[in-house]
């Protein structure tokens, strides 16, 4: 991905090398296998076991508990801190692909409202409650901002194999696509129907916004070209390997050795897959509507 020397975005607070202190009741109870997957405050799938998926952070079902169980009265202190030059070039290019999305949802969406990425490091105090490196990259509606340790990047390459700058920015382009969701009322919908349905039936429309959310990673994808030719050989490749590696079937076997469809939250490797290239081909926003369809 062609970033460097671009224009960076100014909604980004950096609160590395943070502590947060205090009370506060965090909905973190166990630390993942790997600190994996995209994502929101995440969701904890229940079954017998528990899995997540990379865009594990920002699930709707975990915000309302979060919401429900507190997380404030935690103070931010701040520390001495210095990033390695590998981890500042990571700030620098994810507020590049920041912007890139700014210029692209401006375009697309009239009065949109530009998101602010947070950068933080071990755990983090958002409105949505508090929150470690474990959880993910996640976004939260209720102060519509984004979260990443950029430790996950890093995380990425070792722990999924799923290297490249293009597979980075799609992990921010598919918390902004939430961040879109928000705007649109569509994450609202979607938290209306906890206290109405099951836990499956919840789980299969958090796997819907889930994959809607790839497909807006795609539509940003298609314009982000469009408009700055920023796209190089392979890059597409990197992202579809990332939605690949993140799939909650491939997480669920790799961390219990079984499947559990009824458990997934954010779909299938190749549900993620299919919905990226799927927003990326058409560059159509219209073309994204995840929750009247038979065909996932």
């Amino acid at each position: 991905m062609k970033w460097k020397g671009r224009r960076q975005s100014s909604n980004v607070e950096d609160r590395r090398g943070r502590s947060t202190g205090g009370g506060g009741f965090s909905p973190l109870l166990i630390k993942p296998l790997m600190r994996l997957l995209f994502s929101k405050v995440g969701l904890i799938a229940i079954g017998g076991f528990l899995a997540f998926s990379w865009f594990t952070g920002n699930n709707p079902l975990q915000l309302v508990q979060q919401l429900l169980g507190g997380g404030g009265g935690m103070s931010q202190v701040a520390t001495d801190y210095q990033g390695s030059p590998e981890e500042e070039t990571l700030a620098e290019f994810s507020a590049t692909v920041l912007a890139d999305t700014e210029d692209v949802w401006n375009q697309l969406l009239e009065n949109y409202r530009e998101p602010t990425l947070v950068l933080f490091t071990d755990q983090v105090q958002s409105a949505c409650g508090s929150a470690s490196s474990s959880t993910g990259p996640f976004y939260c509606p209720g102060d519509e901002q984004l979260y990443i340790d950029l430790s996950f990047f890093e995380d990425m390459d070792t722990q999924l194999q799923a290297a490249g700058d293009f597979a980075q920015a799609y992990v921010i382009a598919h918390e902004v696509g939430h961040h879109v969701q928000h705007l649109l009322g569509i994450t609202d919908q979607v938290h209306s129907q906890r206290s109405k349905l099951s836990q499956k039936e919840y789980n299969q429309l958090s796997v819907r916004l889930e994959l809607q959310a790839d497909f807006l990673a795609g539509v940003w994808a298609y314009h982000t070209q469009k408009m700055k030719n920023s796209l190089e050989e392979g890059d597409i490749e990197e992202a579809l390997n990332a939605a690949n590696a993140i799939g909650d079937d491939r997480l669920q076997r790799q961390s219990t050795g079984r499947v559990v469809p009824d458990s997934f939250t954010h779909g299938t490797s190749a549900q993620r897959m299919k919905w990226f290239k799927k927003g990326y081909q058409t560059g159509d926003i219209n073309q994204g509507d995840t929750f009247n369809t038979d065909d996932l």
